[in-house]
């Protein structure tokens, strides 16, 4: 009887008489089951089958992997606002660790070539993850729980994440998805955080709002905007890096329809950036435009860029105008620290940890410090001086050793890849676009020195992605060649006129 199933070709397997019977009987089970088990298991068989589907495709496809995970780097942490008790975090790890092994079964009978990883920047990543496998015998460290959520977004995603890009993401096409999957995101973050502000928070923002960002998100009766995003400084960070990076690529990219997309990104992303009330974030642009203008090794465009820095200084440092607008009042106060009371906390709780690590060259262990210091040690020392800056919270964590270590790798690779986009890239088009990210990779380290982003999605992910593309450059750099001289455009990913 199997026998004949299997002779017949395709559809026609269907009218056997045992298939049909053995649909009837599984329709009839599941009718009974989800009858019985009510909507709550009709969701759960759906999800079943989707993530069934999504494994299948995933295992043929691994790269199917990273964009995936960077759209749930979008919505993870505001899909916790409506799906409470659920650490859909986790969701990133098990994304990461999924795709490796699509990866490795994809390519199970074949030889792996694994040396487009094999990297100075994939090393670099290695020693800092080491160093946080040590920091787990920190004796002041007092919750290895606390250790494994906060190690996460420190050092386990950049190892797991930057590999994967290089051996998965090596091709032109996927650097022209990874920017319209961001492009797309950043104009729907910033749509959120208009309906917010102008129409108002629905019932999961408001309850938030209510439970635990009213603290630091009604500011003199005025909503921070914070988008489907974890706080309003993450949102105003990201939409300020897709501001720059944005602008700098719609003066790049080729295609009247790819630059008028990239331009609205850039409006978008910079309307989002004021609305969030952040005034930290207002370094990214000014950062990621200076290095911009730099790399370009022109010298117009250098005196250009100078001249608006100055005037952007001037504008918000020196003058009064636009006070009664609330945005920019409050991005004014980030050039005029005397004058914010929250900047002269920061300084004293700065120099009460200085006084406590000064005997404490590790640090107090990962995850004593922050929210995870909050949650699992709350009587802890670090646990009730607040942090802040990213960089501050890796120093009170991991001492001034790991502060050096973390600067000296964040360091290295802005300039590596700075040379890279100067000296060896050929083609204009391509210049730009890496060359607007890297720009938005040293906006995001200025932006981390007074808030928390640098590990936080989906800031996090973005600068990995950028970090893979920039150091294959090179690599990108001859294929752009290759296709413009067989006549093929570059851009084949995205919409062309």
């Amino acid at each position: 009887m199997f026998e004949s199933i299997k002779q017949k070709p395709g559809a026609a397997k269907l009218e056997h008489p045992l298939i049909i019977t053995g649909i009837i009987i599984l329709s009839v089970v599941l009718s009974y089951i989800i009858a019985v088990g009510g909507l709550v298991v009709a969701f759960a068989f759906t999800g079943l089958l989707l993530g069934l589907i999504f494994l299948n495709r995933l295992f043929n496809y691994p790269e199917l992997g990273i964009s995936t995970l960077l759209v749930f780097s979008f919505i993870a942490i505001g899909l916790t606002r409506y799906i409470r008790n659920v650490p859909l975090g986790l969701g990133i790890d098990g994304l990461l660790v999924i795709s490796f092994v699509a990866f490795f079964f994809k390519n199970f009978n074949t030889k792996i070539n694994l040396g487009q990883a094999n990297r100075d920047i994939t090393y670099l990543l290695i020693a800092w993850m080491t160093f946080a496998l040590l920091e787990l015998f920190n004796p002041q460290a007092l919750s290895r729980t606390a250790w494994f959520y906060a190690m996460r977004g420190i050092s386990l995603y950049p190892i797991l994440t930057l590999p994967l890009v290089l051996l998965l993401f090596k091709r032109l096409r996927y650097l022209y998805m990874f920017l319209y999957i961001w492009g797309t995101f950043t104009i729907l973050a910033s749509l959120k955080g208009l309906q917010q502000l102008y129409i108002g928070l629905d019932g999961g923002e408001q309850f938030w709002l209510d439970t635990v960002g009213g603290i630091t998100h009604m500011l003199n009766g005025k909503l921070r905007v914070f988008s489907f995003f974890s706080d309003a400084g993450q949102f105003g960070a990201a939409q300020g890096d897709a501001g720059i990076v944005g602008l700098l690529i719609a003066a790049s990219i080729k295609g009247r329809r790819n630059k008028i997309f990239f331009l609205v990104v850039s409006i978008m992303g910079f309307w989002g950036m004021l609305v969030s009330g952040t005034r930290g974030s207002i370094v990214v642009p000014l950062i990621g435009g200076a290095v911009y203008v730099i790399l370009k090794k022109n010298v117009k465009a250098v005196i250009i860029g100078a001249i608006f820095l100055a005037f952007t200084y001037v504008f918000f440092a020196h003058t009064f105008i636009g006070d009664n607008i609330y945005s920019i009042a409050r991005m004014r106060t980030a050039f005029r620290p005397e004058l914010d009371a929250s900047y002269q906390v920061r300084l004293a709780n700065r120099a009460i940890l200085k006084t406590y690590l000064a005997d404490k060259p590790i640090g107090g262990g990962i995850g004593s410090a922050g929210l995870w210091g909050q949650r699992f040690s709350p009587q802890g020392f670090l646990a009730n001086v607040a942090t802040d800056s990213w960089y501050v919270q890796i120093w009170a964590e991991q001492g001034i050793i790991g502060l050096i270590l973390h600067l000296f790798i964040l360091s290295y690779i802005f300039l590596k890849g700075s040379y890279i986009i100067m000296f060896r890239v050929k083609n204009t088009e391509l210049e730009g676009i890496l060359g607007a990210l890297i720009g938005g990779f040293a906006g995001i380290m200025g932006a981390s020195y007074t808030n928390g982003v640098l590990g936080q999605m989906p800031t996090g992910a973005i600068v990995y992605l950028s970090w893979g593309f920039i150091f294959m450059a090179q690599q990108l750099d001859r294929e752009y060649t290759y296709l413009v001289s067989i006549g093929k455009s570059p851009q084949s990913i995205i919409v062309k006129d």
